[in-house]
């Protein structure tokens, strides 16, 4: 399989960055249960960037994907405005265990790898409101492969995921509601959040892409009357490097996350899935 991303920086650091870009171009291949190989960089830069900013993006990158046993082959670059760094990433995948968004089934227990609100806090560093601690802390997730989280799906033989990226966590659950013919029952009370996620929902500091996301998906949500409008929000957050969203066999949950403990990898357990369309939150 052959997937590329890259973005424009969504932190202040040049290696951070490059390794946050090359964390999340890797990260469609595990969200298919691949196994990424190959990578070629893709950067525009320009031309006033000095060299040492340019060569901390690439070793971000490079370091990164040497962490996922990954070759960096080579690449491309064009001069641009603004800097702008990913891969294209290429990976093997078991077409027999291959993980889809059409892979859900009811019963299924919904599980998220990382925590949400990685747009906001982002965002409110772009705007100069962020808190030191926050914007740590939401490097540390996003510069995360989700490699061990791919390895446990597949161990346990998980046939429905998806990473959540750009549409937030209702948008890429939305497309696999759709895709397997189901619904997602969220509980909003276990969804895991940045510390300083729920601060900056308040204060209204989302990217412009939350809006849009809500938009196009809000249709086909159900929240309760307990959630208000901030966090509704949050969950059409955009996400930079974000974790998986998988469907579990209840029956093979418990197992799931014993094993998860052993890996040392972060699973939350948010919902389930259910017979019918679209999504549910509830309180």
């Amino acid at each position: 399989m052959v997937t590329t991303d890259f973005f424009t920086p969504v932190v202040d650091t040049a290696y951070e960055y490059g390794a946050i870009a090359a964390a999340n171009s890797l990260s469609d291949v595990y969200a298919m249960g691949g196994m990424p190989f190959l990578a070629l960089n893709i950067a525009a830069l320009p031309d006033d960037l000095p060299i040492e900013i340019s060569t901390e993006i690439l070793r971000g990158g490079a370091e990164k994907a040497r962490e996922a046993g990954v070759v960096i082959a080579g690449g491309h670059t064009v001069k641009d405005k603004e800097p702008k760094y990913g891969l294209v990433a290429i990976g093997f995948v078991d077409p027999r265990k291959v993980i889809s968004k059409s892979g859900l089934k009811v019963g299924d227990a919904l599980v998220l790898t990382k925590p949400l609100g990685g747009g906001v806090t982002t965002t409110a560093l772009k705007q100069e409101k962020v808190e030191e601690a926050h914007i740590h802390e939401a490097i540390e997730w996003m510069s995360r492969l989700n490699k061990t989280a791919s390895e446990l799906a597949l161990e346990f033989g998980v046939r429905g995921g998806t990473d959540v990226t750009g549409f937030g966590l209702l948008g890429h659950g939305l497309e696999m509601a759709k895709a397997s013919g189901v619904l997602l029952r969220i509980e909003y009370a276990k969804l895991p959040f940045l510390s300083g996620a729920r601060g900056y929902a308040e204060k209204g500091i989302f990217p412009g892409g939350a809006f849009d996301n809500k938009m196009y998906f809000e249709k086909s949500v159900r929240f309760s009357e307990e959630i208000d409008e901030p966090a509704q929000m949050l969950l059409f957050d955009p996400q930079t490097s974000g974790g998986l969203l998988f469907g579990v066999p209840k029956e093979k949950l418990a197992e799931f996350e014993k094993r998860a403990r052993e890996m040392n990898q972060r699973v939350w357990v948010i919902g389930d899935v259910q017979a019918g369309s679209g999504a549910e939150i509830e309180a």
